[in-house]
């Protein structure tokens, strides 16, 4: 019967460029790594799998040992050393019938005589027999002949393997060991990796980094060895780097006393157990010292089993702990049930790993993060791992310092590549700040010093008030628009959901807002819809309709019919707001460029909005573009100046800035700007900031982020003769959603692609809960972790993604769509 099991598993599935398999939880799992080659892995996961197989009664009942990567292949066979040694072990104590099997999936062109595959043996014992039998199945997944590390085994031999088919196969063996107890007692896996923590993979990529989106607990097997505590230590800490739990950590007694030191230097944090010398001589069958090291195993079995259990009771804990303590922000409590709180135990790339139970089933399920964690991650897996290295580098070498007066090399490196990125050409200094939000204001406060130099209100040297209190200075914004959540950035945007009485009391809205025209896809085309200032203007078919958005961002249109009526509708809404007081004055002009986030994903007519950054250049009203959200490849591009053709005096970016792994804003700015703050007086000077002003964690992040977005070397999605990403959103599929007859419109750019559901009433808007079975489906049963904006969902996805997951993730939320039928 265990033959037509391994049999029935063995042969090869379809591989995807992304991960996508639930792995069980219930039965402990976990991953064999050395500090280096030759350090006893093997022979720790064989002494381990004899400890488990030893315990009395049916738990466990079976071990499964699996080595992904073999080289030296069938010379040396770590599975075939447990699948030989393992049961001789558990003479003469162990009474329950046991049976072994070896099993090798993948075997080298090079290997001329491959072993037969699988091989069974039954073991039965002396003694009182127990009525379970037990199993111990050890499984190679890929080997080669030669005994080199597997990237060059594989390019000499001939049979390169894809980390994402390693990952997959490993996968489906680890759900597929689920069948193998037949429910009779507990079943233990063991992954067992292939020379040390960093050893490359087949493909060349580090091991550490290869098995990281499986993230399992480890057994971290060290050396005795002199050097041994170095090399364990760079080990662990490469570990911790990448966000591995290390369970214990086991190594042989060389006599140096390695092991006392890193239990003091590791502060019980962790496990650390010896084992007796290894004996050297290769005729040793090793029998007398597994006996003798079986209590020093017996003690790693009972470590893990209570790292296991505190995992799984502290998992089973967090929905109900996060409901009871946590105030999460923008979310209504009572609308989240105890059962639909996503309890996150990692991210790898574009995924989250979130713990579910279904069916009385534990598992870790990879989630798609559709929100690409609420429009600030960028990094793939790849640049996770950069980020976390560069920000550890930053923090062990600077701390934290203070940043007035004094200069570090990540601000002034950081500082170096926005002006010549997403300010190039137009700014020439950066200010720092916490968040978007403050960045916002920052810009505020810059603008209105620039606005009243340069129109008289503040006059001489020091820069002395002509007349304060009759002069009040306000803003020149979009309706719709959202410029963050502190009080003086909330005065800055049109009234909404975010400032009703409820939530901001003191709004007051200082500022003209304009209600924009805006462009999305319906039924294959895009359309322009205009508002009820501009209905009963003349516009000609062409002026609304559009066969593709380069020609919405043409700058011909310039000259168009629209572009007039944009001009004149301005200029007059700003020449009325002139003569109906001479206290208040229209001092900055601030808008999110082309795309507005938080008010539903609406994408603003470029034209429009280049007319007026022109009609406030007329007037000498300092322009300031909101780009905490739209920069840095948001949108397909750097700079969502490069969609429209203009450029603002005043920008802010934050968010993806870092990559998404810490937070940073900075306020770009022009030099015209910069010196409407100087003088020989601190008064005059800016007076904002924050204690963490220019934090090096946060610089260093930001250094990291923007090299690799720009560099095509790093970023496959760049097209890097017009510095613009690929389009990553399946054009067909965007035109199929744009015709369902339940969608109202599809908004499709750079990493964005958004869709606004046909809802009226309550049914509409951001408070709507009209998709709320939808995005249940979606989460959880298409893996995609969706969080809407009242009727308007939304995939977002960062500038590194690969388009065949975006068109995954796209397709399914179109099924979803094609039969979304709400229930009232």
């Amino acid at each position: 019967m265990l033959r037509r099991l391994l049999l029935c598993h063995a042969p090869r599935r379809h591989y995807s460029s992304s991960f996508s398999f639930a792995l069980p939880l219930y039965s402990p799992t976990f991953a064999v790594f050395g500090a280096n080659t030759g350090v006893g892995k093997t022979l720790v996961s064989a002494g381990l799998a004899a400890s488990l197989l030893r315990s009395a009664g049916a738990s466990p009942s079976t071990v499964l040992y699996l080595k992904p990567l073999q080289t030296g292949f069938p010379a040396d066979s770590d599975a075939g050393f447990l699948f030989r040694r393992v049961p001789s072990f558990l003479r003469p104590s162990h009474a329950a019938p046991l049976i072994a099997t070896l099993d090798t999936l993948s075997v080298s062109p090079s290997v001329e005589t491959p072993p037969r595959s699988p091989e069974e043996a039954a073991f039965s014992y002396d003694g009182e027999g127990e009525v379970v039998r037990k199993q111990l199945v050890c499984r190679t997944l890929y080997a080669w002949r030669e005994a080199v590390s597997p990237h060059l085994a594989a390019e000499r031999e001939g049979m390169a393997v894809e980390d994402a088919h390693v990952r997959s196969r490993l996968a489906a063996c680890l759900v597929d060991g689920e069948n193998l107890g037949n429910g009779e007692g507990e079943m233990w896996k063991l992954v067992e990796t292939a020379g040390g923590v960093a050893s490359p993979g087949p493909s060349g990529t580090l091991q550490c980094d290869l098995y990281r989106p499986f993230r399992l607990p480890t057994i971290l097997v060290g050396d005795g060895r002199l050097g041994g505590i170095s090399s364990t230590l760079s080990a662990y800490e490469t570990l911790l780097l990448r966000g591995y739990d290390v369970s214990a950590v086991i190594l042989e007694d060389r006599c140096l006393s390695n092991d006392k030191f890193l239990l003091s230097y590791l502060r019980n944090r962790v496990p650390v157990l010896v084992l007796p010398p290894i004996p050297e001589d290769p005729s040793d069958d090793l029998t007398d010292w597994f006996s003798e090291s079986s209590s020093v195993f017996g003690l790693l079995k009972d470590a893990l089993q209570s790292f296991h259990f505190t995992r799984i009771q502290r998992l089973n804990s967090m929905q109900r702990k996060s409901k009871n303590l946590l105030w999460w922000p923008f979310t209504q409590h009572n609308l989240v049930p105890l059962d639909s709180v996503t309890v996150i135990d990692s991210r790898c790339g574009e995924s989250f790993s979130a713990y579910k139970v279904k069916d009385n089933k534990m598992m870790m399920t990879p989630q798609f993060d559709a929100c690409a964690s609420w429009w600030t991650q960028g990094p793939d897996s790849n640049l996770q791992i950069e980020l976390a290295r560069d920000m550890g580098y930053a923090a062990a070498r600077y701390g934290h310092v203070m940043f007035p007066e004094n200069a570090h090399e990540p601000a002034l490196r950081c500082a170096e590549l926005l002006l010549g990125g997403v300010g190039k050409d137009w700014a020439s200094r950066v200010y720092y700040s916490d968040n978007g939000s403050t960045a916002i204001e920052i810009a505020l406060k810059m603008a209105f010093r620039k606005f009243s130099l340069d129109h008289g209100i503040l006059v001489g040297s020091d820069k002395s008030i002509s007349n304060e209190r009759n002069i009040q200075l306000k803003v020149l914004a979009l309706a719709g628009s959202y410029h963050g959540d502190t009080l003086g950035a909330m005065e800055a945007q049109a009234p909404s959901a975010y400032t009703s009485f409820l939530q901001q009391p003191w709004y007051s809205g200082r500022g003209l807002f304009l209600t924009p025209p805006t462009v999305f896809i319906k039924n294959e085309t895009c359309t322009l819809s205009l508002p009820q200032w501009i209905q009963h203007g003349h516009l000609s078919p062409g002026d609304k309709c559009f066969l593709s958005l380069a020609e919405v961002f043409c700058k011909t249109r310039d000259s168009s019919s629209a572009a007039d009526l944009y001009s004149i509708y301005i200029s007059q809404q700003l020449s009325e707001y002139s003569l109906s007081s001479n206290r208040e004055h229209i001092a900055a002009l601030i808008m999110e460029p082309v795309i507005q986030g938080a008010g539903g994903m609406h994408m603003i007519d470029p034209l429009f909005q280049r007319v007026l950054v022109q009609e406030c250049r007329n007037r000498k009203i300092p322009v300031i573009f909101d780009e905490v959200f739209t920069g840095f490849w948001r949108l397909g591009v750097e700079s969502a100046s490069e969609l429209l053709g203009c450029l603002p005096d005043i920008a802010c970016y934050a968010k993806l800035m870092t990559g998404g792994i810490i937070p940073l804003a900075a306020t770009v700015t022009t030099e015209a700007v910069f010196e409407a703050f100087e003088s020989d007086s601190k008064l005059t000077a800016l007076l904002h900031g924050h204690s963490y002003t220019a934090h090096a964690m946060g610089c260093s992040a930001a250094v990291k982020a923007i090299q690799w977005f720009r560099d095509p070397s790093t970023n496959s999605n760049l097209y890097f003769d017009q510095m613009k990403l690929n389009e990553l959103w399946d054009d067909t599929l965007v035109n199929q959603l744009s015709s369902l007859p339940n969608v109202r419109r599809v908004v499709s750019l750079g990493t964005l692609c958004a869709i606004e559901l046909k809802a009226d009433g309550s049914d509409a808007g951001y408070a709507s809960l009209y998709a709320r079975s939808l995005i249940q489906q979606l989460r959880e049963e298409d893996a995609i972790y969706v969080r809407p904006l009242g009727n308007v969902i939304y995939l977002m996805c960062g500038p590194c993604t690969a388009r065949d997951i975006c068109t995954e993730q796209l397709s399914k939320v179109y099924r979803r769509i094609s039969s979304f039928n709400p229930v009232h």
